[in-house]
Parts: structure tokens; C-alpha cells; sequence
């Protein structure tokens, strides 16, 4: 095996180990954030809006930061404003362009959410670290969720 085969055997076993991080910890949050009718992306697009000055967004950034498509963004729009949790307005600088807004709706769930999500990561991330593949990623997260802190 050259060298260029090892550090694509080790980029491959990181992504794998960081794929298992990322489905044990949204499985968890998935089950956590049932209590209040909540799916991890729905979860997402309202946490994105309401860490935004003026709690909107463009359309393609509300994609990115739900990591998201275009028709799937816009889906799942349709769904929340369906709920009263967001609405779309027009951009006051380009009529062409739409904002996603959080509504008051959309506040009150997110605080409601905001500390189930909060303990559903925390119990994933304690669990990860009892897991021997695991246990180092987890600790990495934990340790950039300390830093932004």
C-alpha cells in the first residue's frame, strides 16, 4: 500500500466514523424532538432564522443552512408556513427576491425546542463517547461547542 493509498484508507475511515457520529446523533434528536412535532431539519430552518438579525433569510440561504435543495427548501417552507411557524415575505430591495421569516409561532416552538435539542445532543454525544470508534469525534465536538461558547 503507498502512502497516497493509506491517507485515503484514513480519510475513508474518518468519514465513515464521523457518518456513524452524525445518524446516532440525528436519530437521537429525531425521537427527542418529536415531543413537539419537530423534525431535525424543521428544527434547523427555524434555529437559522431565529439566529438571524431580523429572524429572515433569503430562500438560498435558508438552503445552505439547512443543507438543503432548492425544491426541498422550498418544500419544507411550504410545510412550516402551512404550520404558522414561518412566512415568506417580499424583499423590500428586490421584489423579485423572497425572505423567510420566523414567525411568533415559530419563536414559541423554538423555545420549546431549543432545550430538548440541547439535552438530546448532549445524552448522543455522552453515549458516542462510549462508543471506542466514537469517542474521540465526540470528544472533538464537544470541544468546538465549548470554544464558541
Amino acid at each position: 500500500m503507498s502512502v497516497d493509498d493509506t491517507s485515503v484508507a484514513v480519510r475513508a475511515h474518518g468519514w465513515r466514523t464521523l457518518a456513524a457520529l452524525h445518524a446516532a446523533i440525528e436519530t437521537r434528536l429525531e425521537r427527542a424532538l418529536r415531543a413537539v412535532d419537530l423534525s431535525v431539519v424543521e428544527f434547523t430552518v427555524l434555529d437559522a432564522l431565529r439566529r438571524q438579525d431580523g429572524f429572515h433569510m433569503r430562500m438560498q440561504q435558508l438552503a445552505r443552512a439547512a443543507a438543503l435543495s432548492p425544491s426541498a427548501t422550498t418544500r419544507l417552507v411550504n410545510r412550516l408556513e402551512e404550520r404558522a411557524l414561518l412566512t415568506r415575505v417580499l424583499c423590500a430591495d428586490d421584489r423579485r427576491g423572497l425572505y423567510t421569516e420566523l414567525t411568533h409561532a415559530g419563536q414559541a416552538l423554538l423555545d420549546e425546542a431549543a432545550p430538548i435539542h440541547a439535552a438530546a445532543l448532549e445524552a448522543a454525544l455522552a453515549d458516542a463517547r462510549g462508543v471506542p470508534e466514537l469517542e474521540a469525534l465526540a470528544e472533538a465536538v464537544e470541544r468546538l461547542e465549548h470554544a464558541r461558547a
